[in-house]
């Protein structure tokens, strides 16, 4: 008679999106299947980094590993699923920058962030860009800048949304450059690749992640990095600082929560699984070289000091911008 275990394992290797990633973890008891809930619709870059760590995670548990997208308020909603669900192991949320937003632009988000929800660990980083759509004549930052002083809230560039990183960071390069130009918020970076497609906005303001392919295709040019550093990916795109624009440092995330409910044995192993397969080459180097992702790996606690600090970033300029939610 076929065991429970063995059944887990046959579903996991019928929805498990991908090949096995090679690790050499042992598989955990656990009951499955494992739930990673995203915020976003599919083909944005949470979607994509959830969808490379599943593979890693069935392996190590022995159990199917569900990428299940709860799009909605800024990721607010996929996040209150993760809140309110069990703390039995089964369910993880994987979250971006919106997720240290969401406290102070959503009013009445139905949890508590820092009370509901955990930090287990921190997938990575990487700055958002500032690109032009192929069809529009900027070739660099400073033609840009001058088109956008000539012709006031003319040109349009399109986010993920309202109170991302990107929304907030050009929020801060506008009154800091002394230029003006309309935001036009998404509702994922799956729509604001289609947006891409058609050159719907003239600029595009995001990750590298969620453009890989607009970026592999031409169908867009990098004209600046939002983050406090260039991008690995494009080493001749210069930061706003470097081109007289400061205090502009929109770098996104990701990183893996639990309900807060969880018990501390099963957040840490869960913590492991995902620096061990952070650590093999096959996933490192699909988030590095496929995404443009800077692996970070840090566990529960830094991962914890660094939401608190973005947390604490973020609400000072929702406020002092006056920013809504959408």
């Amino acid at each position: 008679m076929k065991s429970k275990e063995h059944d887990d394992m046959q579903l996991s290797r019928r929805v498990i999106l991908g090949a096995p990633l090679g690790l050499a973890t042992p598989a955990l008891a656990q009951s499955g299947p494992i739930r990673l809930v995203v915020g976003f619709p599919p083909g944005g870059s949470t979607d994509l980094v959830a969808r490379l760590l599943q593979p890693a995670i069935a392996q190590a548990y022995g159990v199917a590993v569900v990428v299940e997208n709860r799009p909605g308020a800024s990721a607010a909603l996929g996040a209150q699923v993760v809140a309110r669900a069990p703390g039995d192991g089964n369910t993880w949320a994987v979250v971006f920058d919106t997720h240290v937003v969401n406290p102070v632009l959503i009013p009445n988000l139905g949890f508590d962030t820092k009370r509901d929800l955990a930090p287990v660990l921190l997938v990575g980083t990487t700055p958002n860009l500032i690109m032009a759509h192929k069809t529009r004549p900027w070739q660099n930052w400073q033609q840009l800048l001058e088109a956008a002083r000539a012709r006031p809230d003319t040109i349009t560039y399109g986010t993920i949304g309202n109170g991302s990183l990107a929304h907030l960071g050009m929020s801060i390069a506008q009154k800091n450059g002394n230029f003006v130009v309309q935001h036009v918020p998404y509702r994922g970076g799956g729509p604001l690749v289609t947006a891409a497609a058609t050159g719907e906005a003239d600029l595009y303001v995001t990750t590298p992640t969620a453009f890989a392919t607009p970026l592999r295709e031409g169908m867009v040019r990098p004209l600046a990095s939002a983050g406090a550093e260039r991008f690995a990916g494009a080493p001749d795109v210069p930061t706003l600082a470097e081109l007289g624009i400061p205090g502009v440092d929109a770098r996104a995330f990701w990183g893996v929560l639990a309900p807060a409910s969880t018990p501390e044995p099963i957040r840490k192993r869960m913590e492991d699984v995902l620096r061990a397969a952070l650590q093999g080459p096959e996933l490192r180097g699909r988030l590095t070289e496929q995404l443009g992702v800077k692996v970070s790996g840090a566990g529960a606690e830094e991962f914890g000091r660094f939401l608190d600090e973005q947390m604490e970033t973020w609400a000072r300029v929702v406020r002092e911008y006056n920013i809504r939610p959408d």
